[in-house]
């Protein structure tokens, strides 16, 4: 389920990038690059409330933090689950 909301959120962005590139119909260019902002907007809101999940990503903080802003709950909930985890052992 995770690998499959991660490949929906790239392909949002994916389209939306495409959309400066390709042909689309006004009304689906304008979704699609709207539906990628709104889920930027909420992922950037993410970076700040869970920041304490979020830097306990194992690499880098700008790595966690990127991968954050693209697949938000998905990259610091495993994170908070695995924290959890350590704290009632």
């Amino acid at each position: 389920m995770n690998n499959f909301s991660r490949s929906v959120c790239l392909l949002v962005y994916a389209l939306a990038i495409a959309s400066y590139a390709v042909s689309f119909s006004d009304g689906v260019a304008t979704t699609v690059r709207y539906g990628a902002l709104i889920l930027l907007v909420a992922h950037a809101i993410e970076v700040v409330v869970c920041f304490k999940y979020v830097k306990l990503y194992k690499g880098s903080i700008a790595a966690s933090i990127g991968l954050t802003l693209l697949f938000g709950l998905l990259h610091w909930k495993p994170l908070a689950n695995a924290a959890a985890r350590q704290k009632a052992e």
